[in-house]
């Protein structure tokens, strides 16, 4: 699909559609940048306004993964007009109103369509100076790898819709989804990070795969939530999970891991965390910033200059 669009030769756009980045990052000025992203999604969990949360969350975390610092967010909205008496899209739009507003992120106007299966999003401008954009690119042999949410979502989402989901587990992973990603990023900002993504639909190997690096990852030093392990054994991965194994399963010294730990590390994640690459120097600085954050961050490994390799 990418290869329909024409190439880019404004010397304005400092990251396009090319490099497979977070965000599109265009200079206004010298000393300025414009940010811009935008996400939507179906729901994932059955209530309405943690789903517009979850969607808010999940578009700003693009904006947060490049360094930058969200300004405005536009909402997206497709939904069935038959339904709009139920009051289920003002809770939706209510839910990420609300968790936009708790990252000081005013929604200026939005689209709305009538569409048979809902659908909820918002395209989001950020603000970078534009020699501090953190891209996937940058990432060295010997960078320490974070992780800065537990993995679960994708297991989640489709546990709750085979109503095989525990209602504790769904809010735990609620809590996880609609967390605001800003803490992490400033914290990497601060320590001066050498790459950066979020994780989210590729899982997070196609994520790691996307710094163009190899890496050492410890499987038992990956975050995930209480009562996930449990959906994996139940053999509850997405579509999408098993789409992403067999894109990258190839590319990846598995170390001999069964296929469960493997999905795992493949699952389809929604407003995930921060993958984060960082010298060694600099690595004890963002583990104490984020020491006392809900989910500090977590070492799971090296980048190398090998492939990808899991480790027990």
């Amino acid at each position: 699909m990418l290869g329909a669009l024409p190439a880019l030769e404004d010397p304005r756009v400092l990251v396009g559609a090319t490099t497979g980045d977070d965000a599109a990052v265009f200079r206004i000025a010298d000393d300025r940048a414009l940010v811009s992203t935008v996400d939507f999604f179906t729901p994932i969990v059955d209530e309405p306004g943690a789903f517009g949360a979850i969607a808010a969350a999940n578009s700003l975390s693009d904006v947060y993964a490049m360094g930058a610092r969200p300004l405005f967010a536009l909402g997206l909205v497709g939904f069935p007009r038959d339904k709009l008496a139920s009051g289920l899209l003002e809770r939706i739009v209510a839910g990420g109103a609300a968790k936009l507003a708790e990252a000081g992120v005013p929604v200026v106007g939005g689209h709305s369509i009538d569409d048979a299966e809902p659908k909820f999003g918002y395209a989001v401008t950020g603000e970078v100076h534009p020699d501090r954009v953190v891209t996937h690119a940058g990432a060295r042999p010997g960078d320490v790898l974070y992780l800065t949410k537990p993995l679960c979502s994708g297991l989640v989402a489709t546990a709750v819709k085979r109503g095989l989901c525990p209602p504790d587990l769904e809010a735990r992973a609620i809590a996880v989804m609609s967390h605001l990603n800003r803490e992490a990023s400033e914290a990497m900002v601060e320590a001066g990070a050498s790459a950066a993504t979020d994780v989210t639909g590729y899982g997070l190997i196609g994520h790691l795969r996307n710094l163009g690096v190899g890496a050492e990852v410890r499987l038992s030093a990956v975050p995930v939530l209480e009562g996930v392990l449990e959906l994996a054994a139940d053999d509850l991965f997405p579509g999408g999970t098993r789409r992403n194994y067999q894109a990258v399963g190839d590319e990846v010294e598995w170390g001999g891991l069964p296929e469960a730990d493997r999905l795992l590390l493949c699952d389809a994640q929604t407003s995930g965390g921060l993958l984060v690459a960082i010298a060694p120097e600099r690595a004890a600085a963002f583990e104490a910033a984020l020491a006392g954050a809900p989910y500090p961050a977590a070492r799971i490994g090296e980048v190398s200059d090998g492939p990808v390799r899991i480790r027990p």
